[in-house]
C-alpha cells in the first residue's frame, strides 16, 4: 500500500474553489471562506488545530493539477512558481499535471514541481517511485481529485466541510463513479466539520 492520503475543504453544495479563480482569487470567489479553520479565523478551536495538523503531515511526493499550481493557462508564457513564496509547505517533490512541457521548479525548503504531460496515472507512478513509502498526497484542484478517486487510489480523504453554499465553482464530486471509504473520525468547530474516511477494506 502506498498510503495515499487527500485533504479537501468544500462547501455544504460540493465546492472546492469558487468561481472565476485569478492571480487576484486564487481560490475563485469567496474561495476563502471554505479556509477559514486553518487561515487564523478566531473562532478556530482545538479541533481545527487537529485538522490543520493532518494537513501539513509530511508527505514523500505530492500530485496536483495546473489550477492547484495557478492561474495560468495555454503555454507557459510568464514567470510563475506558484502561490506560496520562495519556501511552499510541501518540502518535497510535487508533480504539476500540465498539457504545455515545463522544467522543474526547485524551490526552497526541498520542494521542486516536476510538471508531467502524460496524465494522472503517470504523474501517480513517478509520486510513488519518488515518495519511496513516505505516503503521497493528492494535493488538488478538484479535476485532480476526481481522477484519483476514479482511479482508486487514495486511502484516506479527508474533508473540511465548512457551513458556506458558493453557488458555483469547481465541484470535486461530479463524475465520481464511486465512493468506497468509511468514516473514522469526526470533528467539528463553528467553521467547519473534519471528517476523515479511509477507504473500506484498508
Amino acid at each position: 500500500m502506498h498510503d495515499t492520503t487527500c485533504h479537501m475543504s468544500i462547501s455544504l453544495d460540493g465546492f472546492v474553489a469558487g468561481p472565476e479563480q485569478s492571480l487576484e482569487n486564487g481560490l475563485g470567489l469567496r474561495g476563502q471562506e471554505l479556509h477559514r479553520w486553518h487561515m487564523g479565523d478566531p473562532r478556530a478551536t482545538e479541533a481545527d488545530a487537529t485538522a490543520a495538523g493532518w494537513l501539513m503531515r509530511p508527505r514523500g511526493a505530492y500530485v496536483m493539477g495546473r489550477n492547484m499550481f495557478g492561474p495560468i493557462r495555454g503555454e507557459w508564457d510568464e514567470p510563475w512558481d506558484g502561490w506560496w513564496g520562495l519556501e511552499p509547505p510541501y518540502h518535497a517533490p510535487v508533480f504539476v499535471l500540465t498539457h504545455f512541457a515545463h522544467d522543474p521548479i526547485e524551490m526552497e525548503g526541498g520542494t521542486t514541481f516536476h510538471f508531467v504531460t502524460d496524465g494522472f496515472d503517470a504523474a501517480y507512478a513517478r509520486a510513488v517511485e519518488t515518495a519511496d513509502g513516505r505516503g503521497i498526497d493528492i494535493a488538488g484542484g478538484a479535476s485532480t481529485v476526481r481522477q484519483a478517486l476514479n482511479a482508486g487510489v487514495i486511502d484516506e480523504l479527508t474533508l473540511d466541510i465548512a457551513p458556506v453554499l458558493l453557488g458555483a465553482g469547481e465541484r470535486m464530486f461530479d463524475d465520481v463513479t464511486a465512493f468506497d471509504f468509511e468514516p473514522v473520525e469526526v470533528l467539528h468547530s463553528p467553521l467547519s466539520t473534519h471528517i476523515r474516511y479511509r477507504r473500506t477494506g484498508t
